[in-house]
């Protein structure tokens, strides 16, 4: 496991049902994933869901991380999340649980909204501005979306909201608008760090299995000094990295939480690189082929780290918040 996480009973579960599942599909589909209960996660029991929070999130993550698969689950769980949280009566959230509709969230209510991840194929849109949250229809009346194949192979859609938006619920306003949009923020980034973490794990792993495998000069290439201090540089930046999601995770809801957010989000984006390059490079050219998963990993990182945005903003509200 990517991450060491005190995990609850609902978490161990849903871990081992999705490590069992991705030996049989290693590319799992949506209807794959709401078949194992994922999509439940995060919606109360009594709307239908099992509950959970930021634990079972990021060991899910974690999970679909290496499989390519948290992009379009994340962006529903988090916002099926917000919806329970601002209206936990909602009858939206049954039918979310089971997966039959799918619902994405967008850091905006007005305008141009780019790059919305999970918004391709969403039933739902939560639009989450700063003075309001809005719950509305895909293809609803005042909202048009592009849809958009990404490097790392996901799909998103940018999001044109106009003056006449046709509005499903008003979700909250003022302070509570602001406050809801910066938890969501916080959650999906802190997940994010979870699935980079599943990602580099795997990384590293493969590579250190590879060095093991590849012979020169009739030894392994294990043994050369060098690549050696390579991958142990490696190691180092995904256990750093690890530690400060895991203290994101579980500080959750208290006051140092946006201090721990930035600070794994800092050490994400640099590990990223430094383990994606390093795996990259270690394996040779067999590193940017299709043959092997590692390019479709490396370039998933990338994306998480550019959807993290710029490390002088999380450096500045790190420094803020301590």
């Amino acid at each position: 496991m990517a991450l060491e996480l005190p995990l609850t009973e609902t978490a161990t579960l849903l871990q081992q049902s999705i490590q069992r599942y991705l030996t049989d599909h290693p590319r799992p589909d949506w209807t794959g994933l709401a078949e194992l209960g994922l999509m439940a996660v995060g919606i109360p029991d009594e709307a239908g869901g099992v509950g959970g929070g930021a634990i079972e999130r990021a060991a899910i993550m974690a999970e679909l991380g290496p499989a390519l698969a948290g992009s379009d689950w994340l962006a529903h769980n988090i916002a099926a999340s917000l919806l329970a949280r601002l209206a936990p009566d909602h009858g939206l959230l049954a039918s979310l649980a089971t997966g039959e509709a799918r619902i994405a969230l967008a850091f905006g209510d007005s305008g141009e909204v780019p790059l919305v991840a999970g918004a391709a194929d969403a039933d739902w849109l939560i639009l989450a501005g700063t003075e309001r949250t809005v719950l509305v229809a895909a293809e609803g009346a005042g909202l048009s979306r592009r849809k958009r194949a990404l490097m790392d192979g996901t799909q998103a859609a940018d999001l044109s909201v106009g003056g006449n938006l046709q509005v499903d619920s008003l979700l909250a306003e003022g302070a509570a608008a602001a406050a809801a949009r910066q938890w969501a923020i916080d959650a999906r980034n802190a997940a994010l760090c979870a699935e980079a973490a599943g990602l580099m794990d795997r990384m590293v792993t493969d590579t250190a299995a590879y060095l093991q495998q590849r012979k020169q000069f009739g030894v392994a290439i294990a043994t050369f000094q060098v690549l050696r201090h390579r991958l142990a540089d490696m190691q180092m930046a995904l256990l750093k990295a690890e530690g400060l999601t895991e203290r994101a995770v579980l500080r959750e809801g208290d006051e140092t939480w946006a201090h721990a957010v930035s600070a794994a989000v800092v050490e994400t984006i640099d590990a990223v690189r430094t383990v994606g390059e390093g795996a990259v490079q270690l394996h040779g050219g067999m590193g940017v082929t299709e043959e092997l998963a590692l390019g479709g990993q490396f370039k998933r990182g990338l994306a998480i780290a550019a959807t993290l945005g710029p490390k002088s903003q999380h450096l500045a509200r790190h420094a803020a918040a301590a």
